[in-house]
């Protein structure tokens, strides 16, 4: 497919990674902003990201890669935001060109935590983009998976349904499926609490809880994500649809959810600073879960699930104790 429509992705973990190649399946040239001018230039030599899922490959002539973040933005007309929320605001400061004109879609999952805002209200509040011109990207999707042409499913959210189109056009293919919806607050929250639950299962699995357990935790957790949601933004959706049930099955039963890895060491005994080391990646729900239960204190939505998380992490709580006593509180 050609197209006028330029598209950078901002990112150079294994989400960016898994969006940029599904790009190049339509694109003549596609942007990609790396922080790291290493992994850029490795990338120009041997096409293929040195440090995230390296088996995606990729023809260098495909790409304008920098790791000048305001070359990408004067270059592009949509900009897919894939950083790690732990590190947006940082990025964000270094932008010194307008963003005034551009579309906004975030792939981020999680909440910045600087501001205590989702990416889109971010952008809205600290950029002046308007509403029209953000959206959201969500699964069920795994980059491992699009890195080997697994059958891959993703959720394209935006209040103007003709720049979702564009972006779905732009990253649907052989082995990638896209959906539509205007939901754009109910699915980034959702791609931001199934993180959590996904730490919630990998905890459980390291306690030595078995599936029985684990198929009861996923359909509290579940109903606890609609409560959550439904306090932020009260409007008629079906949390049993893949943006939402189905990511966070995914994320908290796959073996290739970072999240879930990081809870089973934590079940196993890990502190948070020797799991993230171990890891070498980032969990994105580790920080999600301090951001969402500040955002529940003023919500009061009923979230034993993430209470229990935050009291592991946060409050330094024995894991099995609080496992314990969550199990009281789940049916």
């Amino acid at each position: 497919m050609n197209t006028d429509v330029k598209i950078a992705v901002f990112g150079g973990g294994s989400w960016a990674t898994a969006i940029v190649k599904m790009l190049c399946e339509n694109l003549d040239q596609v942007g990609w902003y790396m922080r790291s001018a290493y992994a850029a230039e490795h990338i120009k030599r041997n096409g293929h990201n040195p440090t995230y899922i390296s088996s995606a490959e990729f023809n260098p002539k495909q790409l304008k890669l920098s790791n000048d973040i305001n070359e990408l933005i004067v270059y592009a007309d949509y900009l897919i935001f894939a950083i790690p929320s732990a590190f947006v605001k940082s990025e964000l400061d270094k932008i010194t060109v307008p963003l005034k004109g551009k579309v906004i879609f975030s792939a981020i999952k999680g909440i910045v935590p600087e501001s205590g805002l989702l990416v889109g209200d971010h952008f809205f509040t600290h950029f002046n983009i308007p509403f029209e011109d953000i959206g959201v990207i969500t699964g069920p999707c795994h980059a491992e998976e699009v890195a080997m042409e697994r059958l891959s499913y993703l959720t394209i959210a935006c209040k103007d349904e003709n720049k979702a189109k564009i972006i779905a056009k732009s990253l649907s293919s052989r082995f990638i499926k896209t959906k539509l919806t205007d939901d754009v607050i109910g699915t980034e929250y959702a791609a931001m609490l199934k993180n959590i639950y996904a730490i919630a299962a990998g905890i459980a699995h390291g306690l030595g809880y078995g599936d029985n357990f684990q198929a009861v935790l996923m359909s509290n957790a579940i109903r606890e994500m609609k409560r959550f949601v439904k306090k932020e933004q009260k409007i008629k959706r079906n949390i049993n649809d893949s943006a939402y049930l189905g990511d966070l099955l995914v994320t908290g039963y796959s073996v290739f959810s970072r999240n879930r890895m990081f809870g089973n060491m934590i079940g196993k005994g890990y502190t948070v600073k020797s799991a993230m080391m171990e890891m070498s990646m980032v969990a994105e729900g580790y920080y999600a879960t301090k951001s969402a239960y500040e955002i529940n204190k003023k919500n009061k939505a009923k979230t034993p699930i993430l209470n229990t998380v935050y009291e592991i992490l946060y409050k330094h709580k024995n894991a099995k104790t609080a496992f314990e006593k969550l199990t009281e509180l789940v049916d």
